[in-house]
């Protein structure tokens, strides 16, 4: 794809986001959407099958900006896969804070979102990808034995990032400093799992999330 065509795919996610909000709900139709926005059909359609590939796309652009500004760091690609995990949950959630009207519009806008996952397909895709590289690169040093299947691990971090996600909306904590503890204590649990050494981690997790609950009421 050219660069002017990239710029004019992304300006149809930019309209398409700033229509949602103004109008707070998703374009009834690609017609109305191009008839509010005045782009020809016939050049929404080269970038875009329907209104819920423009939703996909927009959870997209966050992941690939999150991983474009991983990358920037020299350090990233050595770190182990603890903690380039927790770089990318907080640098995808920073990416988010930057969003945090168009997300909660998003995930606030059909509440059984987080149960079909329809509008994430496309970022589960990818970041179940980057999470089997993950797990592959933590089963070098492994004997047979013990590893893991990426298949069945990168399923389990794709429920932890929703987890995340959720607990992000719902997060009025100053600075989402309840979000980095999740981040912290969800991430060690994961990889106490991975290395076999659960019980404590997951007993101090469990403490974390049930004081969360009942904080809410």
């Amino acid at each position: 794809m050219s660069q002017k065509e990239e710029k004019i795919k992304m300006a149809i996610v930019t309209d398409f986001m700033n229509y949602s909000l103004n109008q707070d709900h998703y374009p009834k139709s690609v017609y109305k959407f191009c008839k509010e926005t005045e782009i020809e059909e016939k050049v929404f359609y080269k970038f875009f099958g329907s209104i819920n590939a423009v939703k996909n796309q927009v959870w997209e652009i966050f992941y690939d900006n999150s991983m474009s500004l991983l990358e920037k760091d020299e350090n990233f690609k050595s770190a182990s896969s603890k903690d380039r995990l927790l770089s990318f949950y907080y640098t995808f959630f920073e990416v988010l804070l930057l969003n945090r009207s168009y997300v909660l519009f998003a995930l606030s806008a059909d509440e059984k979102m987080l149960n079909n996952l329809v509008q994430l397909s496309t970022l589960k895709q990818s970041f179940k990808r980057f999470a089997t590289e993950l797990i592959e690169d933590g089963n070098i040093d492994k004997p047979s034995y013990l590893q893991h299947p990426p298949k069945i691990f990168s399923e389990a971090t794709w429920i932890q990032f929703c987890f995340l996600l959720k607990f992000w909306r719902d997060d009025e904590s100053a600075d989402f400093e309840k979000t980095d503890q999740a981040i912290e204590k969800s991430v060690q649990t994961a990889f106490d799992v991975f290395e076999n050494t659960p019980l404590s981690a997951l007993v101090d997790f469990g403490k974390f999330l049930w004081k969360e609950k009942f904080a809410t009421y």
